[in-house]
């Protein structure tokens, strides 16, 4: 993997295999890069993994197993750009699978307690539109959602709401 400026490092308690896997599970182009194990803080392949590193669609990441100090909250979440309806049901059902919880406007949180935000590429285009009526429109009905669901997104955006 040739080392790209940032990656984001979650810190876990315990689960950073098996979210890396999970997450590996979810996103079709990704990968386990490394691994590193330890057990009483010396180097060892059969150990427990202390660091993980993983990419998801090219972008590394790196997974920490540091103890219970840490949790997740929704201050920092992933944003995955889905291109149709069908690819936001994949994500939303696929990271909330196991535990995780639904939140509202595109948001879950999956098992592990990381946020994620499933939004269509075209509620971006809504929202940035120039019309500030036909854009409001749009948001207002996203902000009436649990998961984000496009038709009716659109019927907002075009005054069919």
């Amino acid at each position: 993997m040739t080392q790209k400026p940032i990656a984001p490092c979650l810190w876990f308690d315990g689960q950073a295999e098996e979210a890396a896997n999970f997450y590996c599970s979810v996103f079709k182009d990704s990968r386990i890069v490394h691994v590193d194990r330890f057990t009483d803080n010396v180097p060892d392949p059969d150990g427990s993994v202390l660091f993980i590193e993983f990419e998801i669609n090219g972008q590394p990441f790196q997974a920490l197993n540091g103890g219970p100090e840490f949790k997740f909250s929704e201050a920092v979440s992933f944003s995955v750009d889905c291109k149709d309806q069908e690819e936001l049901d994949y994500y939303w059902d696929a990271l909330l699978k196991g535990g995780g919880e639904p939140s509202q406007c595109g948001w879950l949180k999956d098992k592990f307690g990381v946020s994620w935000q499933i939004v269509p590429r075209v509620l971006n285009e809504m929202v940035r539109d120039p019309d500030r009526e036909r854009a409001s429109a749009a948001f207002r009905q996203m902000m009436s959602m649990v998961k984000l669901d496009i038709a009716p997104l659109e019927a907002a955006y075009d005054g069919k709401r």
